[in-house]
């Protein structure tokens, strides 16, 4: 890839979400953009949801914690309680402050969860997001999209190399992780702002697409 200008990359807040399954590579290739800005001499900010303060990553701890009950909606509440800490402490200062910020996981992940996995009316949590978010869009939200089978297949290597104990949603199984991948497929495809991006190949290859359209978002934004 080209190097990008200072006119395209520099001086201009962008909102960036990644989303995508457990193992899809989300997580890794955000850290990966969040360098690329840098290198650039770009002001950028990288956090992940639930979590990002000292209060989000408290309610994340519980929230993942497969001993604790938790009904679908105190699922819910949790996890928007955090996301607006969050927006309030993190996302929305450093977007005033001109920088770029890049956030594992965000809206898109609780209309999955919580609406297609748990089954919450879908207007409900939308109503109490904007509550949360405070009008904080992300201007592009990229999926990682792995199948299943990869997934799968990505997870009990991880688990078995490192004995991680399972969070209350890798606890569910197989049969949660075909409806979180259904979940995102669905919600992605109506949503505009949404990129869904290959997540089979290499490390590089899936940075370099992911990088390309945050340079076409970035630069129609300047126009």
């Amino acid at each position: 890839m080209s190097v990008p200008s200072d006119a395209t990359l520099s001086n201009h807040s962008l909102f960036i979400a990644f989303e995508g399954v457990d193992g899809s590579g989300k997580t890794t290739q955000a850290q990966l953009l969040a360098d690329w800005y840098q290198k650039h001499g770009v002001a950028v900010t990288l956090t992940r949801e639930p979590g990002g303060t000292e209060l989000g990553e408290r309610l994340r701890a519980i929230v993942l914690d497969p001993t604790i009950a938790c009904t679908p909606r105190a699922e819910l509440l949790t996890l928007l309680a955090a996301r607006a800490q969050h927006v309030a402490e993190v996302i929305a200062p450093a977007l005033a402050a001109g920088q770029v910020v890049i956030v594992a996981r965000f809206t898109l992940s609780t209309l999955v969860y919580q609406g297609y996995v748990r089954g919450l009316p879908v207007d409900e949590i939308q109503a109490a997001n904007a509550v949360a978010v405070e009008g904080m869009h992300p201007d592009l939200t990229i999926l990682v999209d792995v199948p299943f089978e990869t997934i799968h297949t990505r997870i009990s290597e991880r688990n078995a190399r490192i004995g991680e104990r399972q969070d209350r949603f890798e606890g569910e199984g197989a049969s949660l992780l075909r409806r979180v991948i259904d979940g995102y497929r669905y919600f992605a495809a109506a949503d505009p702002t949404v990129r869904i991006i290959d997540g089979t190949g290499t490390i590089e290859q899936v940075q370099d697409t992911i990088r390309r359209e945050v340079l076409s978002v970035q630069a129609s934004r300047i126009k």
